[in-house]
């Protein structure tokens, strides 16, 4: 589960390319493929499948406010029939051993809020063809939160870390820092109140976090990875004949996507009372382009 990524790319000889948001000051004399993110808490809330999905009985889920992501893989697929890895890979991130088994490294991860340039990539380095899904393995998620505590509701904010396997050094919410120097498998969490000196961290249990696959039935994402799949409105085709930018623009349903088992049953996440993280998987992914 750990190192399925590194194993197909590897195998596969595949280059990539990245070029983050810090690099939008220089000048770019050739078309670009350009990819952003956004955030809809109002776009449609699937399951595994991309299936519709409504909160589990005995669970309880709001729709986080997003600050910032970062993801691991991008890939553009021409059919559902691509295997992953298979299509065009355009970028993965920087990854280390030095926690001891392989993982995404932290210290290198590309992080940005919505609307923010993601990757530029020349479009003449783009493999030519028509696509019609896009894939993405979310890596880390900064959102804020509403919690109850002693029946006044708080915001807080928190670090979602949702990639296979992720090493980190050193993280912060505010003035909470937390000393990890290790791995941390899909699932940990650490958040921290705005204003009040509150923090904790923890785990949610494996296998929980959804990550939205419509093409699951004819091309599978091994377990452990979140690589969430879209599907374009009509083809994205690359010619190589492009004289002006394409703008990809990731839109991502955040729709009740933090997810929490109730004790007491008021919709409310209440940590202090035992109410234990569940899921943070992002809901859905609608990709389209200009």
């Amino acid at each position: 589960m750990k190192k399925f990524l590194p194993i197909f790319i590897l195998a596969l000889g595949i280059s990539f390319f990245s070029c983050s948001d810090k690099d939008d000051n220089l000048v770019n004399d050739e078309p670009q493929l350009i990819i952003k993110f956004e955030f809809n808490p109002n776009q449609q809330r699937l399951d595994n499948l991309g299936q519709p999905a409504v909160v589990a009985s005995g669970h309880a889920a709001q729709s986080p406010v997003f600050n910032s992501i970062s993801a691991h893989y991008f890939e553009l697929s021409p059919n559902a029939y691509t295997q992953l890895g298979d299509g065009t890979v355009l970028y993965h991130a920087p990854e280390t051993l030095t926690g001891g088994d392989l993982a995404i490294d932290f210290t290198q991860a590309t992080v940005v809020s919505s609307g923010e340039t993601f990757l530029s990539i020349p479009l003449k380095e783009v493999n030519q063809g028509s696509y019609q899904y896009v894939r993405v393995s979310l890596s880390y998620q900064n959102y804020d939160i509403s919690i109850l505590n002693n029946n006044t509701n708080y915001t807080a904010t928190l670090e979602s870390f949702v990639g296979y396997n992720t090493y980190i050094t050193t993280h912060q919410i505010g003035n909470n820092i937390f000393n990890v120097n290790a791995n941390k498998l899909q699932g940990y969490w650490a958040l921290g109140l705005h204003n009040y000196p509150y923090a904790t961290s923890g785990q949610a249990p494996e296998g929980s976090t959804t990550v939205p696959n419509p093409i699951a039935t004819t091309s599978a994402i091994p377990q452990g990875s979140c690589v969430v799949t879209g599907k374009f409105p009509s083809n994205l085709v690359i010619t190589g004949t492009e004289t002006k930018d394409i703008i990809v623009t990731l839109s991502l349903s955040t729709n009740n996507s933090f997810e929490w088992e109730e004790v007491n049953m008021d919709g409310k996440y209440e940590p202090t009372a035992g109410e234990n993280v569940i899921d943070m998987g992002i809901r859905g992914l609608e990709p389209s382009y200009k």
